[in-house]
Formats: structure tokens, C-alpha cells, sequence
């Protein structure tokens, strides 16, 4: 028997033996490396192994499969079964949920966020913009709002973020260069590149993500509470993967979101941001804060233009965005 015939034989009684015994694999697409932004999908991926009794697995992977910018795609194809991405990173094909991207939403609580991605991500035309990728949103990623660390001179009012190169995405971009700021959409894991190689001079980012991808080795200031606003990063999982599940392996899928949902919270509250506020001191990093009376310039000058504009656009695109909209600021109470 030759190599190649023994291989086959191998994989098809592997197979055999597999469905036998009633397993399901699922491979997760994400990327970086195990850090607070993945700690739900680690969480979510023991809960259902434990109450499957291990037949339900998932497989992890940080950068092994696919892109971050191209998490989408895989899906849409069923390349893996479940992946996270940013809502930002491809705007057109996720429009609906780049409404939880507009600057200056006032979220002030990873729940908060928690409450408001979920109400959006239920609502019919959600469902049905993602499910032109073969998509089921499952649950978000919170994150707390972005502030911006740089090099050079800080900005300390309006006027000197006029020409300040900034990596920023989404909305957070968009308010920015309102404000004249220069921003660039690079990735997450090209961000310190481009910081090093002076493509840019500062970086919004959540304070994990400053910290991840080395931001905090280099930056010499950081914007405290600018709060322009967050990314919205969703995991989602393969609609025909979710729906050949079994009963069991759904109820365990499902039924252990808000359980996986606690546990990130808790550890993004209680051990990320206790390790934050000692690099800013131990850096020797400088806290840029703002008076209200800035921040009311900001908020004057980027906020309502850029909703405005949001909703505009994507109600040429069929979307309710008006509606969309109206969710999320009745939603937070606002």
C-alpha cells in the first residue's frame, strides 16, 4: 500500500470513528494572540466542551487561518466555523453594525456596550445583512472606549490634532478627521510598525490593544478621556455549521454565551485594567485630559456630522438606519 492510499485509509477510519462517536470540531478564526479581546471565545470553547463531555470542541486559532481583514470571507465559505472580526475593518459588507462604531455615543461600561451590540445585533436587518455572508451574529467583543497614544507632541486642544496621523477605524476615524487628524486604517498587528516607521504618530486603541501590540513600549503620551468612541468586534459563527449542530450542541453553544460574556467582562475589569494604569506611570507616560469645554468642541465638531452622514448613506443602501440609530440611543438610555 503506498504512502498516499495508506494516508486516505487513515483520515476515512479517522472520519469513521469521528461521526461514530458523535464528535464535532469546529476551528475558530481569530488573531494577535490570547489576550482579553479572546478571552469569551476561550471561555465559550471550555463551557461547551464540558457540558458536551468533550465531543463538542473547538479549535483556536490566532492568525493560522485566515486574515483579520478577511475573517468574513472565510466564514461566508465555511473555510471554519467560527471567527471574530471588527466592524470596521469592511464597513460595506457589515454596514448595519458600524452604528455601534459612530463616535461620541456616550457608552461608559463594558455592559453597557454588552447591552447595545446585542439589541442591535437582533434586530431583523442585522440578521439579514450578515446573512448574506452565510453569518449568524453570536455575541460581541466589549471593549471600553478608545483613547489615543502617540509620540512627538501631544494634542492638547482642537486645533493640534490638525494634521496628527492616527491610526483609526470606523467612525473614530471619521471624527478624527473632522477634527484634522490624518487617519490610516491599518490593522491592529501592522499598528506598531507603522508607529515605528513614523507612517503614523499616534494610535486609538482600548487599552488591551495598546498593551498587545507593544503601543506602550514606544508612546510618550496618552489621551485620557477623549472617549471618541470604540470598534465593534463580533463573533460570529457559519449559519450552516450552527444549524447542523445537534439539539444538545446548540443548547450547550448557545445557552453558554452569557456565561462566557461574564467571565470577559470580569477579567477585562479585574486584571487588564489593573495592569493598565501601572505601565502608564511605570512608562513614564503622559496623561493628556481634556476639560468638559473641550470635549464639548469635539463632540460639537465630529459627533452629529458623522451620524448624520452614517444614517444618510445607509439608508441609500436599503438599510432602516434611522431606526438602527434610534436603537442604540434609546437602548442606552440616552
Amino acid at each position: 500500500m503506498n504512502k498516499m492510499l495508506s494516508g486516505a485509509v487513515v483520515a476515512a477510519v479517522a472520519v469513521s470513528f469521528a461521526a461514530e462517536a458523535g464528535a464535532t470540531e469546529w476551528n475558530v478564526s481569530v488573531w494577535g494572540k490570547r489576550r482579553a479581546f479572546t478571552e469569551h471565545i476561550e471561555k465559550l470553547a471550555e463551557l461547551v466542551s464540558e457540558k458536551t463531555g468533550g465531543s463538542f470542541t473547538m479549535n483556536i486559532s490566532y492568525g493560522g487561518l485566515s486574515k483579520n481583514t478577511e475573517n468574513l470571507d472565510g466564514i461566508s465559505i465555511g473555510a471554519f466555523e467560527m471567527a471574530q472580526f471588527c466592524a470596521g475593518y469592511h464597513a460595506d459588507k457589515n454596514p448595519s453594525i458600524t452604528v455601534l462604531e459612530l463616535p461620541f455615543l456616550g457608552v461608559s461600561t463594558l455592559e453597557e456596550e454588552w447591552k447595545v451590540s446585542q439589541a442591535v445585533y437582533e434586530h431583523p436587518a442585522t440578521a439579514a445583512d450578515l446573512a448574506r455572508w452565510n453569518a449568524t451574529l453570536l455575541m460581541p467583543s466589549p471593549l471600553p472606549q478608545y483613547n489615543i497614544a502617540g509620540v512627538g507632541e501631544p494634542p492638547r486642544t482642537l486645533k493640534d490634532f490638525d494634521g496628527l496621523t492616527v491610526r483609526a477605524t470606523g467612525g473614530i476615524g471619521e471624527a478624527l478627521s473632522l477634527i484634522g487628524a490624518v487617519p490610516t486604517s491599518v490593522t491592529s498587528e501592522e499598528a506598531r510598525q507603522a508607529l515605528d516607521s513614523g507612517i503614523v504618530k499616534s494610535i486609538a486603541f482600548a487599552p488591551h490593544a495598546h498593551m498587545s501590540f507593544g503601543v506602550m513600549e514606544v508612546a510618550k503620551w496618552w489621551s485620557d478621556n477623549l472617549n471618541p468612541g470604540t470598534v465593534n468586534c463580533p463573533v460570529v459563527v457559519n449559519t450552516d455549521a450552527l444549524n447542523a449542530l445537534s439539539d444538545a450542541e446548540r443548547d450547550a453553544l448557545l445557552g453558554s454565551v452569557d456565561e462566557a460574556m461574564e467571565y470577559y467582562i470580569d477579567f477585562y475589569e479585574n486584571q487588564t485594567m489593573k495592569k493598565w494604569w501601572p505601565l502608564l506611570e511605570e512608562k513614564g507616560v503622559e496623561r493628556i485630559s481634556y476639560n468638559e469645554e473641550r470635549l464639548a468642541e469635539f463632540r460639537e465638531k465630529a459627533a452629529g456630522p458623522v451620524a448624520a452622514k452614517w444614517i444618510e448613506d445607509n439608508t441609500a443602501r436599503g438599510l432602516p438606519a434611522q431606526e438602527l440609530y434610534d436603537l442604540v440611543i434609546s437602548t442606552l438610555g440616552r
